[in-house]
């Protein structure tokens, strides 16, 4: 059975940019005397997008490489809405690892949303 950690992401105000690498797992790094750095994986198990204002707004993710927002990788809504002082939720198990474990995206404007995710984060 896997010792993974729970873990809570964010929360995280989005920006207007939708290529902005919102959560990624850590790739192994750099060795230390008597330690070998392991490459990371996530599942996310719910992912919280909130609208913090009196008008909607609207966030758009992928699941794919770093920076990408490439047709195919679209994840939980492109463009979707968020209703004025309300917020979306997403119930699953996305596992992020790797060069195309990156979740992407953004909002329709800046800092008009806020990104808040938990799951579990584990050793490859």
């Amino acid at each position: 059975m896997a010792a993974n950690k729970l873990e809570v992401f964010g929360p995280i105000a989005l920006t207007n940019t939708l290529t902005t690498n919102i959560i990624a797992a850590a790739a192994a790094g750099a060795s230390a005397v008597g330690y070998v750095a392991t490459a990371t994986y996530i599942i996310l198990r719910h992912i919280r997008i909130l609208n913090k204002t009196g008008g909607a707004g609207t966030f758009s993710l992928w699941k794919g490489a770093t920076g990408a927002n490439v047709a195919g990788t679209e994840f939980m809504g492109t463009a979707q809405n968020v209703p004025a002082n309300s917020y979306v939720d997403w119930y699953g198990a996305l596992r992020l690892e790797g060069v195309n474990g990156f979740l992407v995206g953004g909002a329709s404007a800046l800092t008009t949303l806020t990104i808040q995710a938990e799951g579990e984060l584990g050793l490859v």
